[in-house]
């Protein structure tokens, strides 16, 4: 078996996929959350400065979801074709709540009547919230696992998908986004605006701090499985170790107004849940709890050998050149935002 720096292919092209998902749940995540607030403006001007503060790099953040999709499909077939069977209406209801959620951003503003503003301010607002709370669904049941049979086909039910403990992480990665998009706000925004978003900022930081310890209580007392890897590795500790301290970080940066810290931070957090959840399902990327021998695995998901170092190769020149459009995009924008006649 082909091997770089130890690691073999799958695993290579395991850390790739979850890479670029993780940079999709940062980057997408805090104008997530900027929407998911958007509501709580109440001002034309404030909700016009907030849809400017991400209106330069909103659609360039959902092309690491694209990219995301693409690694899937090319590296692991398998894993597509029976996500997109099990989570057919999740994922289509993602996509639907997509689309409004871009609707809303570029028509608003196209028109200056006081009701086609606001209806789409809602569609915009709610649209963002759905996204968050279906991607938690479903990261939930990734980690509680789908019924599968020896063909790797999925034997349940889509209401199935709808129980407490995706419904709580839902609704924990909804608090993890308004924070994470509320510390952005903060970072682009001054005078008045500002003011009420530091106040938006304490309040999404406790939501998530308190939606954060009921899914880890839930998640040590009911699946004990979720620790098994971190349980044989102690030195892989340190991950949790790492989320709990940048948590903390983020209160701390939050209190002394060092925003640029605490966002920061929070994309750290986001990061390390993640990879924590990686670590502790690896090498499985889709349990099958009626019997874990029908399991998805890197191994029996993964394309051919050739094809894997193929798409390495590209993934190592095409990866790098996204992440420095986004770094030059962000620098480009970066600054306080100020209204014009080119703004939404």
């Amino acid at each position: 078996m082909n091997e770089i720096l130890g690691l073999d292919y799958p695993t290579l092209w395991f850390l790739v996929v979850g890479g670029v998902f993780s940079g999709y749940a940062i980057l997408d995540g805090f104008d997530l959350g900027a929407g998911a607030l958007h509501l709580f403006l109440k001002k034309e001007e404030s909700r016009r400065i907030a849809l400017n503060a991400i209106g330069p790099v909103w659609d360039g953040n959902e092309v690491w979801l694209v990219i995301g999709g693409g690694a899937l499909f090319a590296g692991f077939p398998v894993v597509y074709a029976n996500m997109f069977s099990a989570f057919y209406i999740p994922l289509m209801l993602f996509l639907v709540v997509l689309i409004f959620r871009a609707i809303g951003i570029e028509v608003r503003s196209k028109e200056p009547g006081k009701l086609w503003r606001k209806g789409w301010d809602v569609a915009y607002s709610i649209s963002s919230i759905l996204i968050a709370l279906l991607l938690g669904i479903i990261v939930g049941n990734i980690i509680l696992g789908i019924p599968l049979d020896e063909n790797h086909i999925f034997r349940g039910s889509w209401l199935d998908f709808l129980n407490p403990y995706s419904i709580l992480v839902g609704v924990t990665t909804v608090a993890l986004f308004m924070m994470h998009g509320a510390i952005y706000l903060t970072m682009k925004t001054e005078d008045r605006l500002y003011a009420k978003l530091t106040i938006l900022v304490k309040n999404t930081t406790i939501f998530f701090v308190v939606s954060l310890i009921l899914v880890t209580f839930y998640t040590l007392i009911y699946l004990p499985h979720m620790t098994d890897f971190i349980a044989g590795h102690p030195s892989v500790f340190l991950l949790p170790v790492i989320m709990v301290l940048a948590v903390a970080n983020v209160t701390r940066q939050i209190s002394r107004r060092k925003y640029i810290f605490a966002f920061v931070s929070s994309a750290v957090v986001i990061a390390s849940l993640l990879m924590i959840v990686a670590l502790e399902l690896f090498p499985v990327m889709i349990f099958a709890p009626n019997n874990p021998e029908n399991s998805i695995t890197i191994y029996n998901a993964a394309s051919s050998e050739k094809s894997l170092g193929i798409m390495l190769r590209f993934a190592a020149i095409g990866v790098p050149l996204v992440a420095g459009y986004t770094t030059f995009v962000f620098y480009t924008f970066r600054g306080k935002v100020k209204l014009d006649d080119t703004s939404y």
